[in-house]
This record gives C-alpha cells, structure tokens and sequence, in this order.
C-alpha cells in the first residue's frame, strides 16, 4: 500500500484544523442560536464549554488518531487489540463516527450549494435587485431547487480534496483561512459604522440571565462547541493520523479552539449588529443567513460589495468545513479496500451528493441536519473518548497526547476520564430527550 498521506508541517495541520472548526455550524447556526438563546446569555455556557470540553476533546482525538495512524473504524479495533478484545466490536462502533461524518457531510454539501448560488447573485446582482429575499431564497430551497448550485458544490470539493492531504486539504486552507479572517474583518468594520449596531453590540454583550434558566441554553450551548469544534470522533481523528510526532498536541488543540471562538464571535459581531442596524429580528432563526442578511446588503451602502466580500468568506469557511467531514468515509474506504484516493473521493463525493438531492428542500435539510447533530455528533464523541481514555487506558493515553509536547497538567485525567466522557453522555441523552420539544 502506498505510503500514507501527511500534512508537510505544522502550520499546515492547525489551519485544516481551524478550517474545520470554522464553517457553517459558526456563520449559519451560532448567530441564530445566540438571537432565539439570550444575546449575550448564550456566550456565557458556548465560552465555558469551548475551553474546557472543547480543548479536552481535541486532545483526545488529535492523539488517538496519531497513535492510530487510521481513522474510527481501524482505531478503535486497534484499541481492542491491545486488550486482547473480540475487534470486530470495534469495526461495527467505529462505523457510527464515520456515517455520523458522511451525514452531516451530505448536508453541508446542500448548504455550500446555497452559499455558490448567493455568491453568483452578489456577483451579477440579482440578490439585490430582487424584491423579496424570502423569495429568491425559496426559489432554490425546494424539492430539487438547487441541483445545479450542489453539484458545483461537490465539484470544487473533489478536485481539493483528489490532490490529497498535503497537496489539497493542507493547501486550500492556507489560502481559504487567511481569506476568511480578513474578509470577515473587513466586513466588521463596515458593519460596525451603521446607524443603530451598537445596539446589536450590547445585545451581544448584556446577558439576558432569564435565558440562562432555560435548560435548552445550556443543552444548545453544549451541542454549539462540539458541532463547532468537530468534535464527533471522526475528522478530527482523522486529521490527527495523518500527524507526524513533532506536533505539540495540546498547543495545536489550544490554539484550535481560540480560533474557533474568534470565527464564531466575529460571525456574531458581524451578523447580530447588521441585522439590528436595519430593524430586523435576530431570532429569525436558520433564515438568518440567506433571507434576512440579503435585506441588510440591499440597504447598506455598496451592498453588492459586502455581498460579495460576504458569501465569498462563507464559502471558503464552509468547503473547509466539508472537507473535514469527508475525509473519515474517504480513508475508511482507500486504506480498508486499498483504492486509490482519487477514485475514493470520487466515489464518497458521488453518493453524498446523490443522497443530498432531497434535502435540498429546506424542511428536510433541517430535520435531517438536527437528527445527524443530535445523535452522530455526540455518540461519535462519546465513542472515541470512551475507547482511548478508559479502554485504552489513560495512562497509555496520556503518554500520546504527551509526544512532541510538554507534560499535561494533572487534572486533565479527571477532566478527559471524568468530566469530557460524562458531559458527552448527557449531551446525547437530553438531546434525545428534548428532540421534537
């Protein structure tokens, strides 16, 4: 078999990491969350949470996934093996990050297709032109509305993705992610000298503490830094076995989660205040991205530019993101059946699409994307901490999370054993329970 992929360098490795990190779940889910959950009372759980279960969780599997040199399935049959455990349990668990990956995967792809279809409208302008964005917006969220727009989605994924890890994944995001920040910041600065943001500003930092009673604050927070942060036990594991041991895990994992909180808050300050500066209602919800954002653009000044500058950012954020998500079915299946990575990401990238052709209905696409977020996402989570901090050992564990960095602090064995594993639990529990509430 050929020799396996890696990433050439560091820089490299954290920039993939953080292009995970920073996709739709920050610009399409956060800012509604943080309208519908209490403005600045929503920050307050999603900080606490991204620092002290989100560095955890990346540790955990940045290491197993370098110890492992595979992805969940191979990883967690590895595990067994040195308890001298039965590993085809672990073949049949690791199958669940890696579908969890492929589901969520097959609607990003949706929503990327939606991202192309309003960069094309920025650029000729008919997103400002139109006369209702609800509208236009509708026009390509129905039952097969955006196949075409979808298909251009998957297109510019396989040939990233077709060039391999170092060439292609490591590559566009050295490009895409710079790109993002600063677009992103160009736009917060126009954003900010609108008439009347400031008050989307103290919305976002004036905590309404009722919302903080309301146990789905908590639950929502929770799922927002682990869907964020890709946390599920697959493309973080994933990237973490195409590692070399010079990587100093717990600073690539620290510095992970710092940019992610960075991304997600500068969608916040961008988004929040923009839609406050023009009256409108930061608890539209999923809409607020593709219906109520285009009303904004079409009353500021040079609104075509900053539609532009706008869904230019989302989509380099958002290909970076999905690229992350494919790449656990993609190495389950080159290096388990031994195909070729060209003709793997083709044929992953083939059925997502094909299987994401009836969520291009809006309804379903959100049904689809709550039932993959509330289940895959934790249970994947669950899985590879379980696996690598208690069936592995945390001993074992510790000296690789340890390898090419510094000695991890004591309490980080009760806060991976204890704290990230029993967190994840309940996270997958209430979800169950208040999904449909």
């Amino acid at each position: 078999m050929k020799e396996r992929d890696t990433f050439s360098n560091k820089l490299g490795f954290m920039l993939a990491c953080v292009g995970s990190a920073v996709g739709i779940g920050n610009l399409w889910m956060f800012p509604w969350r943080i309208g519908t959950f209490g403005g600045g009372a929503f920050l307050i759980p999603y900080i606490i949470f991204v620092v002290l279960l989100g560095y955890t969780g990346l540790v955990g599997e940045f290491s197993f996934g370098r110890w492992s040199k595979t992805g969940p399935i191979g990883s967690f049959q590895k595990v067994l093996k040195t308890r001298n455990k039965n590993t085809n349990i672990g073949q049949i668990l690791g199958i669940i990050p890696v579908l969890g990956a492929f589901g969520i995967a097959i609607g990003y792809a949706v929503v990327v297709g939606w991202v192309i279809r309003f960069l094309a409208g920025s650029i000729t302008g008919s997103i400002i032109t139109s006369d209702n964005s609800g509208s236009y917006f509708g026009g390509i969220a129905g039952p097969f509305g955006s196949t075409i727009w979808h298909a251009i989605a998957m297109i510019i994924v396989v040939f990233i993705m077709c060039r391999g890890v170092s060439n292609g994944i490591e590559k566009a995001n050295k490009i895409m992610m710079p790109a993002f920040f600063i677009l992103f910041i160009i736009l917060l600065i126009k954003v900010l000298t609108l008439e009347n943001a400031m008050k989307g500003v103290e919305y976002l930092i004036i905590p309404r503490w009722s919302a903080l009673a309301n146990p789905k604050t908590w639950l929502y927070a929770l799922g927002q830094a682990f869907f964020s942060l890709s946390l599920a036990g697959n493309g973080m594991l994933v990237y973490g076995s195409y590692l070399k041991n010079d990587v100093d895990i717990p600073s690539a994992a620290i510095k992970t989660a710092i940019f992610d909180l960075i991304s997600a808050m500068l969608a916040a300050f961008v988004i929040i205040p923009a839609v406050f500066a023009f009256n409108m209602d930061p608890a539209a919800g999923p809409p607020l991205l593709f219906i109520t954002l285009p009303e904004v653009f079409k009353q500021m000044p040079f609104g075509q530019v900053f539609a532009i500058i706008f869904f230019l950012s989302v989509l380099f954020a958002a290909i970076t993101s999905i690229m992350n998500l494919l790449e656990p079915p993609i190495e389950a299946l080159q290096h388990r059946f031994n195909i070729s990575r060209k003709v793997t990401v083709i044929i992953v990238c083939t059925f997502a699409f094909i299987f994401g052709l009836p969520l291009e209905d809006g309804n379903k696409l959100g049904a689809w994307m709550d039932f993959v977020s509330i289940y895959a996402v934790p249970l994947g989570a669950l899985l590879s901490a379980i696996f690598f901090f208690w069936i592995f050992g945390y001993e074992n564990a510790k000296k690789q999370m340890e390898i090419g960095g510094k000695t991890l602090p004591r309490y980080f064995k009760f806060f991976s054993k204890y704290i990230f594993v029993g967190v994840t639990f309940i996270v997958f529990m209430l979800g169950i329970i208040f999904q449909g509430i």
